[in-house]
């Protein structure tokens, strides 16, 4: 049985497999299949924000493993749905900070609505998109859209789960020295992951600033 310690290892896992997914799907032309696989890219860092912040809210000293989602870990109890999930993470307290920077516009519904509108074929343009032997005069231009909507919801999933879990972006420095025996550098604790605050400086700061003080000014981490 899959213990909920690792739950976000599985879930990382597969949220790697889906945006490898992604790439081959593009380089096959295929926007429309690409959006269908952006949809569940979106629901995947969703889920890993509840599953979190659930667990975090419903356990104690007494008791470590919360029902609800272990059910959904043996299989035996669905998870609550997407609009549940994204309602709960909403009203949360503890992510308000976050959240209130998140909803200052409709950018996220809007790309959840795009993600439907290719899932669903709404519209026949939704299908054209999908044909790699047709000249599409805006097919670079939509290749834009979708790597901003993406580069979208990373921020968002990179800043609810640095928020809420910042010590799972430890670099694994202090344990390495613990498990050689040594004594770990001084504060070495703090100290994130290379490739962690690369994405920081990468995707977060220039892209909303906002966000990345908020972050900042919650953690004990060393991001800088």
């Amino acid at each position: 049985m899959i213990g909920v310690i690792n739950l976000n290892t599985h879930v990382f896992t597969s949220i790697k497999g889906t945006i490898d997914s992604i790439k081959l799907v593009l380089n096959n032309g295929r926007i429309n299949d690409a959006y269908a696989l952006l949809r569940k890219y979106y629901d995947s860092t969703i889920i890993n924000v509840y599953t979190n912040l659930y667990i975090e809210d419903n356990s104690n000293l007494d008791k470590y493993i919360v029902d609800k989602i272990q059910n959904w870990i043996k299989g035996t109890e669905k998870l609550a749905t997407y609009c549940e999930m994204s309602q709960y993470i909403r009203k949360s307290e503890r992510l308000k900070p976050i959240t209130d920077l998140i909803i200052v516009n409709e950018k996220y519904k809007d790309i959840r609505q795009r993600c439907h509108d290719h899932m669903h074929y709404n519209y026949y343009h939704n299908i054209i998109y999908n044909d790699n032997q047709v000249y599409l005069e805006n097919r670079v231009k939509y290749l834009g859209v979708f790597s901003n909507d993406l580069k979208t919801l990373f921020i968002q999933h990179f800043a609810y789960f640095f928020y809420l879990m910042d010590h799972y972006m430890m670099s694994t420095d202090y344990v390495d020295h613990l498990d050689l025996g040594m004594i770990p550098p001084e504060d070495s604790q703090y100290w994130v992951a290379s490739f962690i605050q690369d994405a920081f400086d990468k995707w977060i700061k220039p892209n909303r600033p906002d966000i990345a003080e908020a972050i900042l000014a919650n953690t004990m981490m060393q991001l800088k």
